[in-house]
């Protein structure tokens, strides 16, 4: 049975979540250490890809994670470049993002829970043509969220790195 505030709140749900994840990543030597160094990306010119980083953290009043596997912490990055927002549907977005880039049973779980919640607090929000595009997105793409460097790419302008994805402009 669900305490009122794991029923209500998907929060505390979603921390669980990602611990679980830094544990699975530890066990199975995928952890790495800090990728994202929001004082270092404050630093860079504006329209560079890290600057972009740092004020997207800073405008959705959001921590870089800084645990885990690259594919966890650098969640963040790619919302940043692919336009994809921080509600609910955004979120479900990044997930399908990732699942057309390479398939990853985490992205599947956390795409379903987001459904879910979309399903039963927002349902108009459900939009299976946005999250389809999402998917396709990312199969097109030429990015491999485990290997890719964005560390390599902070000081470039963000439409190059979005160049460099593979990555058209988001079409809404």
């Amino acid at each position: 049975m669900q305490s009122p505030t794991t029923a209500s709140n998907p929060v505390p749900r979603l921390q669980q979540l990602l611990d679980l994840l830094d544990r699975q990543a530890e066990v199975h030597g995928l952890a790495v250490p800090q990728i994202v160094y929001i004082e270092k990306l404050r630093v860079l010119p504006l329209g560079t890809f890290g600057r972009t980083l740092a004020d997207f953290l800073e405008q959705n009043n959001l921590k870089p994670f800084t645990t885990g596997p690259r594919r966890k912490q650098l969640h963040d990055g790619i919302h940043v470049i692919t336009g994809y927002g921080t509600d609910f549907i955004g979120e479900a977005e990044v997930q399908a993002f990732l699942l057309g880039t390479k398939f990853q049973l985490i992205n599947l779980m956390l795409g379903l829970a987001l459904l879910r919640i979309i399903y039963k607090n927002q349902p108009q929000q459900l939009n299976w043509d946005r999250l389809w595009q999402a998917y396709q997105r990312g199969y097109h793409s030429h990015l491999d969220p485990d290997t890719w460097q964005p560390e390599l790419l902070w000081h470039l302008p963000l439409a190059d790195v979005q160049a460099l994805c593979g990555l058209a402009n988001r079409q809404n």
